[in-house]
């Protein structure tokens, strides 16, 4: 059973704009963030939101994601634009003890992923 729950993945093309979202319910979280898996590759994190308001992105996602959250909702949001090929993968939600964790990937809780393919 995965605590964290992924949505809004799916296809695009090159450039295209995607949004995922996260609910993660019932409990609160010091850090929550995304990671992802291409196909072959390591596990990156690539963004995170921590109690204290600081915010992580890898350089590989720098300017064209960007993290929301709705705290009434427990939710947060990854808006993610201007996609590229290698941008393709599975994306999870995830929750760290704090975004230093989390960019080590030394994760507290994830959820099931989403895909995400940008193609043309």
């Amino acid at each position: 059973q995965f605590p964290l729950v992924e949505s809004g993945g799916g296809s695009v093309q090159p450039g295209g704009s995607l949004n995922l979202s996260c609910k993660a319910p019932g409990f609160v979280v010091e850090a929550i963030g995304w990671f992802r898996q291409a196909p072959g590759m390591e596990r990156e994190a690539i963004s995170c939101f921590s109690a204290y308001d600081l915010t992580f992105y890898a350089d590989s996602v720098k300017g064209r994601f960007t993290m929301s959250k709705d705290s009434a909702k427990n939710t947060v949001n990854l808006q993610m634009n201007s996609l590229k090929p290698e941008d393709t993968g599975v994306y999870y939600c995830a929750a760290a003890s704090d975004c230093g964790a989390m960019a080590s990937m030394n994760l507290a809780y994830w959820g099931q992923g989403t895909q995400v393919t940008v193609s043309s």
